[in-house]
């Protein structure tokens, strides 16, 4: 896996405005990150567990807003993501397919960089396929297809395409770690701060 250990933290705005802050980590495998946006007490947590060659073994996801919680838990087995999502005393399983590189995607901004990476360690310039991905609205995992190509002969800066109709303008480091990213309803993430895992 080529994205460096640290503590990142990222501001998500719209036309200049703060909407959002995600603070992630990852260290020693374990992915650890919180979405909050920047008014209101709702929270959008992650955790996940990670295999040698950077894949999602494991995901943990719940959100809370005001009174209400939700929580969801996938495990990668046998080319499908299988879980669980639980809220107000019901709990429901749930599996959907991993697609050919067993990608998985949890909405944090550190997602989306591990897929890159796995591109780019393939050698790969463009790449269209199937991750199953979850809704932070919802928990709900489903597979999706999506692409993405380096943009011209820069390997800093990608397309990505999550869906039909939307696409991304992505500016990454020579380590693979996210700097910037731009969608096309004009939503930008930025990082705003980096630190090596403390010892």
């Amino acid at each position: 896996m080529v994205i460096v250990d640290g503590d990142f933290r990222y501001e998500i705005r719209r036309a200049g405005e703060l909407i959002a802050v995600e603070t992630e980590s990852l260290a020693w495998g374990l992915i650890r990150g919180m979405r909050r946006p920047a008014s209101g007490s709702n929270l959008y947590e992650v955790e996940a567990d990670l295999d040698d060659a950077g894949l999602v073994r494991r995901v943990a996801v719940s959100y809370n807003r005001g009174p209400f919680t939700r929580n969801a838990a996938y495990e990668s087995v046998d080319s499908f993501l299988r879980g669980y999502i639980s809220a107000g005393g019901s709990r429901n399983d749930l599996t959907t397919k991993l697609g050919r590189y067993g990608e998985v995607d949890a909405d944090l901004v550190i997602f989306r960089a591990l897929t890159i990476s796995h591109i780019r360690e393939r050698g790969q310039t463009r790449w269209t396929g199937r991750i199953a991905a979850i809704d932070p609205n919802t928990l709900v995992a489903v597979t999706s297809k999506q692409s993405c190509r380096q943009r011209g002969n820069d390997p800093h800066l990608w397309i990505y395409e999550p869906r039909m109709g939307d696409s991304e303008e992505i500016e990454i480091d020579d380590s693979g770690l996210i700097l910037r990213r731009r969608d096309s309803r004009g939503v930008e993430t930025v990082l705003v701060s980096k630190e090596p895992v403390s010892e």
